[in-house]
């Protein structure tokens, strides 16, 4: 029987159009995600210097001016976006006309279609029981526009109503694939948070998005059982989201939880639910009291950090 295949091949038997198909195969498949980049720090970056912003919980760089940030306060806060120098120092602000700021816990920023974007999200729902969540768009203005002693009033280009396909969650870490056009939002107040997907588009104006659900993402620090029953922000929730981003070319995932930054490496081709499903990279604990917002740079050489109760902007600096 040996004798009788001698010469058979595989190659010279299947079909091109076999190999062709199993090639494309090969090619969507994800590949391996390489090592997370090492970022040295944290080091002080800035004192921020607007004196409203009490509850920095939101921070997005600008992508339209370099070295300009753009920050919110949460509940109770006005319906404003605050623009701060590299150094701390007052910009100027933009006032949202025409909404509300029921919980603003986080913000964005992206550019799409030569156009940069500022995202309000008003997601914050510590009780689980709003009926809906809101996502306001604001075409970022010229920062020749800005002026620390007067209020720019904008109005949304549009908003994004939308509710979660499996009841109302809590939440204040977003982020936005502009190669996807999708808005990736994570829950809060759950043992293991839920990541959601919904469009980076207009709803229907009589019907919101629904936030579909994509996976868990469940290796996030736990608290100790004493740190449980303490039940301070920094110590009793340690694994409790505050802030999302997507490094700009679309490698890393940066998670930000009480205390602590946490990278999450992605492979070519996979997807962003696979990656936050694995154990993620820890960077050095900021010295703040409840760390809430991070973003990364927009060449995703430094990630800076922000805290509630505190002025100070921290930056991780890529080795």
């Amino acid at each position: 029987m040996v004798r009788a295949l001698s010469g058979f091949t595989l190659l010279k038997t299947t079909p091109k159009s076999v190999f062709a198909a199993l090639l494309a195969l090969v090619a969507l498949l994800p590949g391996r995600a390489q090592p997370a980049p090492n970022y040295a720090g944290p080091v002080v970056a800035a004192q921020l210097a607007e004196p409203q912003n009490e509850e920095t919980s939101g921070l997005a760089v600008s992508h339209r001016t370099p070295g300009l940030f753009w920050t919110h306060n949460d509940s109770g806060g006005e319906p404003v976006l605050f623009a701060l120098n590299a150094d701390g120092s007052r910009r100027g602000q933009i006032r949202v006309e025409g909404v509300t700021n029921y919980d603003w816990e986080e913000m964005a920023s992206f550019e799409l279609d030569g156009q940069a974007w500022l995202l309000a999200a008003d997601i914050g729902d510590n009780f689980a029981r709003r009926p809906g969540c809101v996502l306001h768009l604001i075409a970022e203005p010229d920062a020749a526009a800005l002026a620390p002693d007067r209020e720019l009033r904008l109005r949304p280009a549009y908003s994004i109503h939308f509710i979660y396909e499996d009841g109302a969650r809590d939440a204040e870490s977003l982020a936005v694939d502009v190669r996807e056009r999708m808005i990736y939002v994570l829950s809060k107040r759950e043992d293991v948070p839920r990541l959601y997907r919904l469009p980076l588009a207009p709803a229907p104006a009589a019907q919101p998005a629904a936030a579909r659900f994509l996976g868990p993402v469940p290796h996030l620090p736990q608290p100790t059982a004493l740190q449980r029953i303490i039940k301070r922000p920094t110590q009793g929730y340690l694994g409790w989201p505050t802030a999302l981003d997507f490094s700009p070319d679309g490698t890393l995932a940066l998670v930000l939880v009480y205390q602590q930054p946490l990278l999450y490496p992605r492979a070519p081709g996979e997807t962003w639910a696979a990656a936050l499903a694995r154990e993620p990279v820890k960077l050095t604990p900021p010295d703040l009291p409840q760390a809430e917002a991070a973003c990364f740079s927009t060449d995703g050489h430094s990630i800076s950090v922000a805290s509630e109760r505190t002025k100070l902007l921290l930056r991780y600096d890529r080795r």
